[in-house]
């Protein structure tokens, strides 16, 4: 029956029916209120600028170690017994590199019996089990024996996972971390007065095997250390000690942190510091033997890119390798060996 409100579905719940409903409860008037300012980045506890902000208030508050003696007013230029002080009379010092070294994995069974030739230290061959021997294996196990480093049998899947999944052919030798030298006792070396030391800097190398025969030729000629950068350039891994055939056991390498900064502290102890470059205004041959009566220190750049411009400024000289014209430049571990040997045949000349 029409009407009939008894009957199920003919009636609406209450609170059912559609449409706005009465009255806003302040919605629309607080959202005409103006709005308080945003806080800035810095403020924010959980934003990336206030994260930096906070690194940098605990690195101006911890204590801070040496630095470098840096140019300027406040430094004098007396060279009272062949060395410069700074204003505080303080000694001009270098920094190490304090990056942290891993163990190296030479996988291959080329390049490990080539590695165990070079006489590369060394503290564990690893070889997979139930391999085929054949006459790369049996020399490795030879010499491994023979130099007491210790052998170890290990799965397939073990060593896929040592050697990144690399083409180890069942070999892998495990190289540990080069012991660099500290640059502070190479910076005494070179403000001592009763020797003409000779150091090499390598700036911007960056195939190990370049500095593995600068290395070689360091040795060959005497020089008293090698300065590398820790950062885009070479270190001393396996590949460059095969390369120096046993010198780098015999010439220290250091790495620093800054190699601009590492050329003022030399020059600040009395070393004259030679820069190689292609337009050089004098050339290796023609230097003045008085030049080199001290202390140097020879700096080497890249083949494609040369010296970096600040290090470029911070040698006393810069100095060319004539070359014919239709060549354009030289291997860095080439020039570096041609420049070593001028050196040292300029020093020991007769009118030097």
């Amino acid at each position: 029956m029409a009407g009939n409100s008894q009957r199920k579905g003919a009636m609406r719940n209450p609170g059912s029916k559609k449409g706005p409903t009465v009255g806003s409860g302040g919605q629309r008037r607080r959202g005409l209120e103006p709005k308080k300012p945003t806080p800035k980045a810095v403020e924010r506890e959980k934003h990336p600028a206030a994260k930096r902000a906070k690194a940098a208030e605990k690195r101006v508050s911890a204590p801070t170690g040496k630095s470098f003696a840096r140019s300027g007013p406040a430094r004098t230029s007396q060279r009272a017994g062949g060395a410069r002080t700074t204003a505080a009379g303080q000694r001009p010092s270098v920094r190490a590199s304090a990056r942290p070294e891993t163990n190296e994995q030479v996988y291959g069974r080329n390049s490990v019996v080539e590695a165990l030739r070079a006489a590369v230290p060394a503290t564990a061959l690893h070889v997979q089990a139930d391999l085929a021997l054949d006459d790369r294996i049996r020399e490795a196990l030879e010499m491994a024996v023979a130099r007491k480093i210790p052998v170890m049998e290990m799965t397939r899947f073990e060593l896929d996972r040592m050697t990144s999944r690399g083409v180890h052919q069942g070999l892998s030798l495990t190289v540990p971390p080069y012991k660099y030298a500290d640059p502070t006792d190479m910076l005494r070396t070179a403000g001592d007065t009763k020797t003409a030391s000779l150091f090499i800097a390598l700036d911007g190398i960056t195939d190990p095997r370049n500095l593995g025969a600068v290395v070689r030729s360091a040795a060959a000629f005497g020089a008293k250390g090698v300065l590398v950068p820790e950062r885009r350039a070479a270190g001393m891994t396996a590949a460059a000690w095969k390369t120096s055939a046993g010198a780098a056991s015999r010439v220290p390498v250091a790495r620093i942190t800054n190699m601009s900064r590492t050329l003022v502290a030399f020059r600040d102890v009395g070393a004259t510091v030679l820069g190689l470059a292609a337009d050089g205004p004098t050339t290796i041959d023609g230097l003045d033997p008085r030049t080199l009566e001290g202390s140097v220190v020879l700096v080497v750049g890249s083949e494609g890119e040369g010296l970096g411009r600040l290090v470029a400024r911070t040698c006393d000289l810069l100095v060319a390798i004539p070359i014919a014209a239709t060549t354009e430049s030289l291997n860095a571990g080439v020039a570096a060996s041609i420049a070593l040997y001028e050196i040292d045949r300029l020093r020991r000349s007769p009118s030097s």
